[in-house]
């Protein structure tokens, strides 16, 4: 472990998970001043935002543009800012890893890479027992309390967390492997974007647009309806859905693709991560091929990278002391403890896998808050039910599948991350158990280190 004591086997806070929540945690744990390790099962932090490639951040803001979360996550944009990662909402993946990894050591936590959490028990001294497996084999870490933030909620559910997961048949959101392409002659793409409306979803440019100005910024790409049929219909795609989504990458001829669907995957079985994975690649190989022929801009395009983790949208969600659900979203409701404001929609992708589909534009619009406001995620939601010392944070929260759709985003991984970490600081310095804090003097906190609440 990275650290002052490496030989401890002891700590106030321990976050499982060092993804865009747990690295939060982690560093709003340690600055409370307890002594704080962050366990990953990567040799990087990150989790989906570098492992499975994820990107960029959606949007944290209402709609007519105000900034709606702030603390730790503008922190984080800019380190990736002075590392020359990042364009507008578009991030470097390995600028992450190196920003997170600094800011968690700054703050003077622990990491502890390559150990896997595999279970939680609680000691005779009411101390909970972390078993972590790794090269060095099982050891067992002590702490006072536990933020869970797996994505799963391991950790959680062996302690004997309730939990959901899928939708009313257990069929949670489709998985999609994320992969890079570079080599991209982006003026040329958008100048066919821009002269064939009719086959994209967006963006709809206008006849005054300059493809040239565009491609300096950034973009976000969805569409080629015909190409995508002519290209099947000869046997050239092999890919679910009607349409390909790509967004522009900082440095300029990369774009990532968010394209690839893969169904009724349940993300804590490896035999179903495992076919993802081949299943995952075998449409990114598809997609790739299909665009170099088919798509202009992409003649000289290539495979950059792909994801080391095919992305998993969904898995369980911890039952808590709040459950969020959609209607929170669409009526846009407020709480005595909330921990962050968002305007994001429920975006729930198909259990199925059918990728996206054209169809889907003749949908009724998005579930989404009134034009202008916000709904809250309140601190109840990181509470696990009947759980003592223990809280979640990132995509494993309390909430319906609807709710999970709109709250699972990365800017809102991370305003929970800092919520929980702040919390279990406060739960130690008052000598009460994370339930019993005031969620009021939390909230004081959270705005003194810059969230908007």
């Amino acid at each position: 472990m990275i650290g002052e004591d490496m030989n401890s086997d002891s700590y106030d806070i321990i976050v499982a998970g060092g993804g865009m929540a747990g690295c939060a945690a982690a560093i709003a744990a340690a600055r409370s001043g307890f002594r704080t390790l962050i366990i990953e099962n990567f040799g990087f932090l990150g989790g989906w935002a570098t492992a499975a490639l994820v990107n960029p951040f959606m949007t944290h803001r209402t709609s007519d543009g105000k900034p709606l979360i702030a603390g730790l996550f503008d922190e984080i944009n800019s380190r990736l800012a002075i590392l020359g990662g990042l364009l507008v909402n578009s991030f470097d993946p390995e600028a992450m890893m190196f920003a997170l990894q600094e800011m968690v050591l700054e703050s003077g936590a622990d990491i502890r890479l390559h150990a896997l959490c595999e279970e939680a028990s609680i000691a005779d001294s009411g101390e909970i027992v972390v078993l972590i497996r790794s090269k060095s084999g099982e050891e067992e870490i002590r702490c006072r309390r536990l933020i869970d933030c797996t994505g799963d909620g391991d950790l959680a559910v062996s302690l004997g967390a309730r939990f959901e997961t899928g939708d009313e048949q257990g069929l949670p959101q489709a998985a999609t492997l994320m992969f890079d392409v570079g080599g991209v002659d982006l003026e040329k793409a958008l100048q066919y974007v821009k002269d064939n409306p009719d086959q994209m979803r967006f963006p709809k440019l206008s006849p005054d647009a300059d493809p040239a100005v565009l491609a300096d910024g950034i973009i976000s790409v969805a569409g080629y309806y015909q190409l995508i049929e002519q290209a099947r219909a000869a046997g050239d795609y092999n890919a679910p859905g009607d349409l390909i989504f790509y967004i522009g990458r900082p440095r300029k001829g990369e774009v990532t693709f968010n394209t690839t669907h893969i169904g009724g995957v349940n993300g804590i079985d490896a035999g179903d991560l495992t076919r993802a994975e081949i299943e995952g690649r075998r449409q990114m190989m598809s997609i790739v091929a299909f665009v170099k022929k088919y798509v202009p801009g992409f003649e000289h395009a290539f495979l950059l990278r792909s994801a080391a983790h095919v992305g998993i949208r969904e898995t369980r969600r911890i039952i808590g002391e709040y459950v969020f659900n959609g209607a929170d979203v669409t009526h846009a409701r407020k709480f005595d403890d909330a921990i962050c404001r968002l305007a994001y929609p429920v975006d729930v992708h198909s259990g199925k896998g059918e990728g996206y589909t054209k169809d889907e534009e003749q949908v009724t619009g998005p579930q989404i808050p009134p034009a202008g406001d916000w709904y809250e995620i309140p601190y109840r939601c990181m509470v696990p039910l009947g759980l003592e010392n223990v809280l979640v944070a990132g995509r494993c929260v309390s909430s319906t599948q609807a709710g999970h759709g709109a709250i699972r985003i990365m800017p809102a991984c991370v305003a929970m991350g800092e919520a929980a970490g702040t919390a279990a600081g406060l739960s130690l310095k008052d000598g009460v158990t994370p339930r019993n804090i005031d969620p009021g003097k939390m909230r004081e906190l959270l705005k003194e280190t810059g969230s908007l609440l």
